[in-house]
């Protein structure tokens, strides 16, 4: 299926639902002592949503998902926090919603104003200075993995780790600082661990006289250079 973006004055883009765990609906729902009558009456008298058992129903069964304030709401009946209804959160506005935090909160916490924060959400790019990223990251609950993914940013950084490998180690530790919350002891090592694996592998291969293949050990060891990193930082 295509999904068509039109951008413009007057054309409104719904962002997509986040990704529904309708099991744990289920189970939660049935925990609760609750049919889906009663969750349904639930969504209409707390929160005026339009909503019948059926549809409580399709969503549990996964042939419906609820849209982000309908997936609030149905935590707010089955008393459970939104993120316990994600089956598994990956974006910021996914993140936003499963901590129950509204865009303006988010945006107050991180120093922007909630129109900058939401075109940063929609577009999947975070542009924030360091200590934006920081309070995001702790607003959040992220950790720096889960914080790379949500920003967009892993290709940014698998760049700069291909070039810290490759050249001198150094002058990258201040670019990924700026990407991660992670202290410069920390990346420090880690960065200089792949610099020194990678020139180790490429010596271990000129070593051997190979020709043809001879910087496919290294090319193999830029190509997974993303992970690299994480077992070198111990996350």
């Amino acid at each position: 299926m295509v999904t068509f973006r039109f951008y413009g004055v007057g054309v409104h883009h719904t962002p997509p639902s986040p990704p529904f765990n309708a099991l744990a609906a289920r189970q939660l729902r049935e925990g609760l002592g609750m049919a889906p009558g009663h969750v349904a009456y639930g969504l209409r008298a707390q929160y005026g949503l339009a909503t019948t058992p059926d549809i409580v129903v399709a969503w549990e069964r996964g042939r419906l998902a609820p849209t982000a304030q309908e997936l609030t709401a149905l935590a707010g009946v089955l008393w459970c926090a939104p993120g316990d209804l994600i089956a598994a959160a990956t974006t910021l506005r996914e993140h936003r919603i499963a901590r129950g935090i509204g865009a303006d909160d988010l945006a107050r916490r991180v120093g922007l104003d909630a129109a900058g924060y939401l075109r940063m959400e929609e577009s999947g790019r975070w542009r924030g200075n360091e200590r934006q990223t920081a309070a995001l990251a702790e607003a959040l609950g992220l950790g720096p993995r889960a914080l790379l993914q949500a920003t967009g940013r892993d290709e940014e950084l698998a760049g700069l780790l291909r070039d810290a490998a490759t050249t001198r180690w150094q002058a990258y530790v201040r670019p990924v600082v700026k990407l991660l919350p992670l202290p410069k002891r920390t990346l420090e090592p880690a960065l200089q661990r792949l610099h020194t694996d990678y020139h180790a592998r490429m010596a271990a291969t000129s070593s051997w006289g190979a020709s043809g293949g001879s910087g496919d050990s290294g090319r193999e060891y830029l190509d997974g250079i993303v992970q690299h990193f994480w077992d070198a930082v111990g996350s």
